[in-house]
């Protein structure tokens, strides 16, 4: 087991708040998923508030042009109804929409990352400008140091998107995996074959549930980043094990975090 313990960070949510990338390239992806099946439809450039609700709810890439997909959709429970009602099924409404656009998860993903790849050979400042950074995050993460800390970023972007992005903001995580590397509970309890793990960061509550319900992994500190995109309660009765983190305790050391 190598010395230094990691400390392990989601990404999109909670080192940048990827917002205005997600749609701008989901609408892309879109745009020419559905054009290459005959349809024209027009969404606009603005990020549309059912998009912004439904962000919690996301799991993958690929969901994300689906649901940008469904916002054109008359049929959709997301344009019939808005974001509370297909939020309130979200798998089924996710099945439902692939069958109604005879799509696979795989053809989404791959158009997303070649809308991604694509933007940032042609345009790559652009890109980078459409991820917000958090500052104090940032500079915590470059702080870890001081503690003997390393830290890791573990997210479903794209290992290769996610490193360009770190690069650009100067972080140089000590190991990074990205959706290809396989579920967030698996990768972890591969880091722990080899590292100690000082805890996850991630802004999805449901996946830190599934952490703590892990054979391996019921120990490991578990942080809810309270400024990423969390779900209306996902605040409320937050089980024992998962601890929520702000931006102020996320300035203390880390001893102090809960």
């Amino acid at each position: 087991m190598q010395s230094k313990p990691l400390l392990v960070f989601d990404f999109d949510g909670v080192i940048v708040d990827g917002m205005s990338e997600y749609w701008s390239s989901s609408r892309k992806a879109c745009l020419e998923i559905i054009s290459k099946k005959g349809f024209s439809y027009n969404l606009p450039k603005s990020i549309p508030e059912n998009f912004r609700k439904i962000r919690p709810w996301i799991n993958h890439g690929w969901e994300m042009v689906l649901v940008t997909a469904e916002l054109s959709r008359k049929e959709s429970p997301l344009f019939t109804l808005g974001a509370k009602s297909f939020s309130d099924d979200y798998e089924k409404n996710l099945i439902n929409a692939l069958q109604a656009w005879n799509l696979t998860p795989k053809q989404l993903q791959k158009a997303l990352d070649q809308v991604r790849k694509e933007i940032i050979q042609d345009n790559f400042e652009t890109w980078f400008a459409n991820h917000k950074p958090f500052p104090q995050v940032i500079n915590r993460i470059k702080k870890l140091k001081n503690e003997g800390i390393d830290f890791a970023v573990l997210t479903t972007k794209s290992a290769g998107f996610t490193a360009k992005l770190l690069e650009s903001l100067s972080l140089n995580p000590r190991l990074l995996y990205g959706h290809e590397s396989g579920s967030k509970t698996n990768v972890l309890l591969q880091i722990t074959k080899h590292h100690k793990l000082q805890g996850f960061i991630e802004d999805r509550r449901s996946t830190l549930e599934k952490v703590l319900k892990t054979p391996g992994l019921e120990s490991l500190p578990c942080y809810l980043a309270e400024w990423g995109y969390l779900k209306p309660n996902d605040k409320i009765k937050i089980p024992s094990g998962i601890h929520l983190l702000d931006k102020k305790s996320l300035m203390l050391p880390l001893a102090n975090w809960h």
